[in-house]
């Protein structure tokens, strides 16, 4: 015969039920709720670190929109100067009036296209801002996972694309489906520049600079007065003194308020010629005075547009190895599973401090988990340390005895002496 069952206090079984299921639900979000809350906290830091990629796509945006005013002005400015020119004729005769009004009409539906062109590019311009502007409202907890996979990979392009790699950027920005999230476009225009400078041709540089003279006035730049130097220096390589003065006069004059002790010595090349052995002159037609115009210019393109000057994987790197550096990580023992066993990651780490730890944390060697208060160290015979836990679970497998795993000690589980943390 079963055994009826206890009676309940409230004598109904489905109330004690729901009371029991709703104790649990209750029990479970209130231990969700921290967790929640921490990553909630973890994602709002994360997006600190997003000002370059809202700063670019709208720096990008401003920079259309200067250009196609200017076009506009200049246009108008003509066509209006033109109209005003013919009015005033009076011996106009009536073909040149209509071939006049033929070129304007002519000059007017281009000034139409140019709008349109531009138009369209603004366009382009604000929506890859709106794009950018959801994919950081879309960020949640619940998908924090995805949304840093995309990030990686945006930061993976930045670095591709810093390192001149174009076309891997491209193709990883296509399969990724994030080519409104990353800046191929604002990087292929700084390609243009790099690789005349490396065919060591200044003009493209120099047109950058005009389209952007107002800024680079503002920010004290001296990029282009670098490139007028070395547009100087390679006359005075081919022997062209005369052109060389005459460039001088042009283009370098107007530098010498501010610049005279950089001017004098480039001038004094004239006299020294591209084959002097004198160290401060022959520096000057070093071919890498190329290269150091690239950095140059690599520097001014990352201020124009609010990007930091080190890739943002360099940044985020060093981050994470200076949080994880600390002296055991340059030991013999260190632990595979610590990224500064491996010899990469440690030259990556080497200018960096160590990690300054306010509380002294302790995790066993065995389970790689923290040793606390319910989980308490225990000592062995030889002063090795490790986690209750893992002892208690290797003398259960042992039949009481445990076996130090750094030198191989054995002893019976009795022996190990509990330590305390203050």
């Amino acid at each position: 015969m079963e055994p009826e069952p206890s009676p309940l206090s409230n004598g109904d079984s489905t109330a004690a039920g729901t009371t029991t299921a709703a104790s649990i639900a209750s029990a479970v979000a209130a231990t969700a709720a921290p967790i929640q809350s921490a990553r909630i906290n973890h994602l709002a830091e994360s997006l600190k670190l997003e000002h370059q990629f809202l700063r670019v796509p709208f720096e990008h945006f401003k920079k259309s929109m200067r250009s196609n005013h200017r076009i506009a002005e200049k246009e108008m400015s003509t066509v209006i100067s033109s109209v005003s020119e013919a009015a005033n004729r009076d011996n106009m005769s009536q073909e040149e009036a209509v071939n006049h009004l033929t070129s304007l009409v002519s000059r007017l539906q281009g000034l139409k296209r140019k709008l349109e062109e531009g138009s369209k590019s603004e366009n382009l311009q604000a929506q890859r801002c709106r794009a950018r502007l959801d994919h950081l409202d879309a960020a949640e907890a619940e998908n924090l996972s995805e949304w840093n996979n995309t990030r990686l990979k945006r930061i993976l392009v930045d670095y591709l694309l810093r390192l001149s790699y174009y076309d891997t950027a491209v193709k990883l920005a296509e399969c990724s489906n994030i080519e409104d999230l990353v800046d191929i476009e604002v990087f292929h225009e700084a390609k243009k520049v790099i690789d005349a400078l490396h065919n060591k041709e200044v003009a493209p540089a120099l047109a950058w600079c005009a389209e952007n003279k107002s800024r680079l006035k503002k920010s004290k730049s001296k990029f282009e007065f670098q490139l007028r130097l070395q547009e100087f220096v390679e006359l005075v390589r081919a022997d062209n003194n005369i052109r060389a003065i005459t460039y001088a006069r042009k283009y370098l004059a107007p530098w010498g308020a501010t610049h005279m002790k950089e001017l004098q010595r480039v001038m004094a090349t004239l006299a020294f010629k591209s084959n002097t052995e004198c160290a401060t002159y022959k520096v000057l037609f070093e071919l890498k005075q190329w290269d150091y115009l690239v950095e140059q210019f690599k520097q001014e393109f990352c201020r124009l547009y609010g990007m930091t000057l080190e890739p943002l994987l360099n940044i985020y790197l060093q981050a994470g190895l200076s949080a994880l550096k600390t002296p055991f990580c340059y030991e013999n023992d260190c632990s595979k599973e610590d990224p500064l066993s491996q010899e990469g990651f440690r030259k990556l780490a080497n200018p960096l401090p160590f990690s300054k730890q306010h509380h002294s944390k302790l995790v066993c060697y065995i389970t790689k988990e923290l040793m606390d208060t319910e989980n308490p160290p225990l000592v062995f015979p030889n002063g090795h340390v490790y986690s209750t836990k893992a002892l208690e679970e290797m003398a259960r497998k042992n039949d009481g005895k445990v076996t130090c795993p750094r030198t191989g000690q054995v002893c019976s589980y009795s022996e190990l002496v509990k330590a305390f943390i203050s």
